[in-house]
């Protein structure tokens, strides 16, 4: 196989490049890529926004609550349980769940509340359902709210990670959320329970940073990972505007 290099700013080489697979693999440059798999992805001098802003519309259309009133965060503050009237049809919510699910790959805002959501997939109940609907009503409010990856973004990477003590009311269990920044962009978060029972909040927190190498605390009104451990109410777009989540859609 020829050797091609490829230096920084080298335009030719990268016309070479794509000549290149072009004429060895029948590969062919399609131009600037603008929607993959449900993600959209727009250019600008700021950087790449990715959304799913389709795919949102269609989950707020199908469940019909296009012409409801949207909320303006995605779960009360209020811990659900297993226990309400079970679901005569739970495909239904388990449809809904998923479809969520992959929404979250571009919406870290939902991540939390999908978690809590699929913890129910086996037997959902009626609370359960109308909690997933109230996230499809927040997503009415900003159905093209996305990540903009920033162009002038530095290397230095940021994490921030929290925990709630026994966040989970039926198993006793934890939920641990991060987040890293690459720069000013969000480029990975999570939500997920412990696989054992912390003792105290003191413990919870230990187990939620494992791995770190360097830890530093954080007052609660900055830290970013409550977003992914909770549900917030009234601070939650406080915080989603610091993780950099924006809507392009929306008007200014």
């Amino acid at each position: 196989m020829d050797d091609i290099l490829i230096t920084g700013n080298n335009i030719e080489s990268i016309k070479g490049l794509k000549q290149f697979l072009h004429t060895r693999f029948r590969i062919k440059d399609l131009g600037d890529l603008k929607f993959f798999l449900g993600i959209e992805i727009a250019r600008s001098k700021k950087g790449i926004y990715i959304s799913q802003r389709k795919y949102a519309l269609e989950i707020i259309k199908d469940s019909g609550y296009l012409g409801d009133k949207p909320v303006e965060f995605p779960m009360e503050e209020c811990r659900l349980s297993n226990t309400g009237e079970l679901l005569k049809d739970p495909c239904i919510y388990q449809r809904l769940v998923g479809r969520l699910i992959y929404l979250t790959i571009t919406r870290p805002d939902i991540t939390y509340s999908v978690h809590i959501l699929s913890r129910f997939m086996h037997e959902p109940r009626q609370p359960h359902m109308a909690a997933a609907l109230r996230v499809v009503r927040y997503l009415k409010s900003a159905p093209g709210q996305g990540l903009l990856l920033h162009s002038n973004n530095s290397l230095h990477l940021t994490a921030f990670c929290d925990s709630d003590w026994v966040g989970c009311p039926i198993t006793r269990r934890s939920t641990t959320g991060y987040c890293v920044f690459l720069g000013k962009s969000l480029i990975s978060w999570r939500t997920k329970r412990q696989k054992t029972v912390s003792l105290s909040s003191a413990e919870a927190e230990y187990r939620a940073m494992a791995g770190e190498i360097a830890t530093q605390y954080v007052i609660s009104s900055q830290q970013l990972a409550d977003v992914f451990t909770k549900a917030l109410g009234e601070k939650f777009k406080q915080l989603m505007c610091k993780l950099g989540v924006i809507d392009i859609h929306s008007p200014t």
